[in-house]
């Protein structure tokens, strides 16, 4: 029976990959004085009684290096779009336009870039949540199974989870480290 167990490493490890590449998508949400459509990814929009994402209500552009709109499809959806953008932390104030909304993008001061880092810092954080939260998955796994297993296996079993989470927490460390600098950088 010990010998039957087999915890699915690659599973844990693809969900992981799943954590940081959130991540990734989050932090290229953050922007570092210049525009662009992908800092608007994580603003969710209350559209038809549910969250959706915002490229799927209008269409996302960047006129210029310090201004990107967002074309609006549904008329009756621009006052929740333009809420769901002021409420996303992105420090920008829109401005209403028919059915354009449009998102000056003002320059990055010293208070703005501490304020972004913190928001770095919030992400990485949820990051390194659900990674834990992975490892929780796999070590439930491991007191499921348990029964008839070896205590050195249980061991060995925990200690490869445990190595694959440590492996995915200095990513989102060093994911973090590398987009602080980013924003700091003037």
């Amino acid at each position: 029976m010990a010998d039957e167990f087999e915890l699915d490493t690659d599973d844990l490890q693809r969900r992981m990959d799943g954590a940081i590449q959130s991540l990734r998508t989050e932090f290229a949400s953050l922007r570092t004085g210049r525009a662009s459509g992908s800092m608007l990814e994580p603003v969710m929009v209350d559209a038809y009684g549910q969250p959706t994402p915002i490229n799927q209500v209008g269409t996302i552009n960047v006129p210029e290096p310090r201004m990107v709109t967002v074309n609006v499809w549904d008329k009756g959806l621009v006052q929740k779009v333009e809420k769901a953008i002021r409420e996303s932390g992105l420090g920008i104030n829109p401005q209403l336009n028919g059915t354009i909304i449009m998102l000056p993008i003002p320059e990055l001061n010293e208070e703005r870039r501490r304020e972004l880092t913190k928001v770095a810092g919030d992400y990485a954080e949820r990051a390194r949540v659900a990674i834990r939260n992975l490892r929780r998955d796999g070590m439930d796994q491991i007191k499921k199974a348990k029964d008839g297993m070896a205590e050195d296996d249980q061991k060995i079993w925990e200690s490869e989870v445990q190595e694959l989470t440590d492996k995915y927490i200095a990513q989102v460390d060093k994911a973090l480290e590398t987009k602080q600098a980013e924003i700091m950088q003037v």
